[in-house]
């Protein structure tokens, strides 16, 4: 019997619009109503989620940042897990020897110090999941969903790094050439045991400390409530998703998941354009 439901949430729980559908929110609300905790689990921080959550009024625990904070309901932080100081330092300084344009997430949301290379990345982003959308219409609706995320703007990233109230809990690499130029980057970075370097797709790595990731907090969570993993549910499309696809004694792979995602995950959902996530609640709650 199914007790939690955790979904990532891009490609998975958002549809092309980049937004939470109805009839997935539909879905969430019928197992919340049936005693079923719901759990985002995003490597997006919760800022960026938190607006998504309440357009469609759903209130939920947040496992963000890839495992690197867990929310209650209410928004109470219950747990966070940051890279060393010194260490988000060495990366830094690797990534823009690189010439690769990276963020860096904090416990008071996302840093970008180019807007304009934040706003082309959003864009890519839209007109990969909708090939149909036009590069110049992807840029418009990006600058305005990133007004919605509250996203910060900063000159110099080490100022953050050297704050001793702002802990760098997440730093994301991006590049439009995808996984030629990220892949040997993510394989020297991979090297140290104190990293866990995951995507979300393939024009990004996101670097966390190996203690923060989705199948960590998801045990971390269902042990809080003395639920066996057994009666766990993950649903994921990439690669940052397979911690927690495989600690779940029920993972589906959405649709238009990613190859290995689709081989570890025990079941095949729809794609996230076509309800993926609520058709494979219902699927549960049915066998519940």
């Amino acid at each position: 019997m199914i007790q939690i439901i955790a979904s990532d949430m891009d490609g998975t729980l958002l549809n092309d619009e980049m937004v939470i559908s109805d009839f997935n929110a539909a879905a969430i609300k019928e197992a919340q109503a049936k005693g079923v905790h719901f759990i985002v689990s995003t490597g997006r921080a919760y800022a960026e989620v938190k607006p998504l959550l309440d357009k469609v009024d759903l209130t939920c625990p947040l496992i963000t940042i890839n495992g690197a904070q867990t929310f209650t309901a209410a928004g109470k932080l219950l747990n966070t897990v940051a890279l060393p100081d010194q260490l988000a330092r060495k990366i830094c300084l690797k990534l823009k020897k690189k010439g690769l344009y990276f963020e860096l997430v904090t416990s008071t949301g996302v840093y970008s110090d180019n807007k304009a290379s934040r706003i082309a990345n959003f864009a890519e982003l839209l007109t990969r999941v909708n090939p149909d959308t036009p590069y110049k219409l992807a840029v418009t609706l990006a600058s305005a969903r990133l007004e919605l995320m509250n996203i910060n703007y900063i000159d110099d990233y080490f100022t953050l790094i050297d704050d001793p109230h702002m802990p760098i809990l997440k730093i994301v690499a991006f590049s439009q050439e995808g996984r030629p130029v990220l892949d040997p980057i993510r394989a020297e970075l991979s090297a140290n045991p104190a990293l866990k370097v995951t995507s979300s797709s393939d024009s990004n790595i996101e670097i966390n400390h190996i203690n923060a990731q989705k199948g960590v907090a998801l045990q971390a969570f269902a042990d809080s409530l003395n639920i066996p993993m057994d009666n766990v549910m993950a649903i994921g499309d990439n690669n940052n998703d397979v911690s927690m696809l495989e600690v779940a004694g029920v993972s589906y792979a959405m649709g238009n998941g990613s190859t290995e995602v689709k081989q570890i995950a025990k079941r095949l959902a729809k794609k996230n354009t076509d309800n993926g996530v609520g058709h494979a609640i219902k699927e549960v709650l049915a066998e519940n």
